[in-house]
């Protein structure tokens, strides 16, 4: 058996595991190792078309972790925007920190409003900064 016969095995087990997985990552690497193979059916040495498999896998490995890395990052925007909380009680009112009922669970707020909220007082979801609520007396 021929150097290229190994490469060819290899690339249709690798592109036919990718679709049980769906992640492109075994497609990237087994197209590289097609195309290691056809390298070798066109005479090239082991090392040119290990050469050419490697260079193929790390740049589609590269572009695929891109792409999805775009794709998660133009995801929705939170749900959580426009929501009503309630307000609880100052943290520090000179920072504007404050605790407010949302869901039934107390969060952490940053309040933007004109006037100082007191307790019970209806503020609104303006933007979300990890486990951080910005809230403000204005509906975006």
């Amino acid at each position: 058996m021929q150097d290229y016969h190994y490469w060819l095995i290899a690339g249709l087990a690798l592109c036919t595991a990718e679709m049980l997985s769906g992640t492109f990552f075994l497609l990237v690497l087994g197209i590289a190792a097609l195309a290691g193979a056809a390298t070798g059916w066109l005479g090239g040495g082991l090392w040119l078309q290990t050469c050419i498999a490697v260079l193929l896998a790390v740049v589609g490995v590269i572009w695929v972790h891109h792409y999805r890395h775009r794709l998660q990052v133009s995801a929705l925007p939170s749900f959580d925007i426009g929501q009503p909380v309630s307000f609880e009680q100052w943290v520090s009112q000179s920072d504007g920190m404050a605790r407010v009922n949302y869901r039934g669970t107390t969060w952490d707020a940053r309040v933007s409003c004109e006037q100082s909220p007191v307790a019970g007082n209806i503020l609104f979801i303006q933007s979300v900064e990890g486990n951080l609520l910005c809230v403000s007396d204005v509906k975006p």
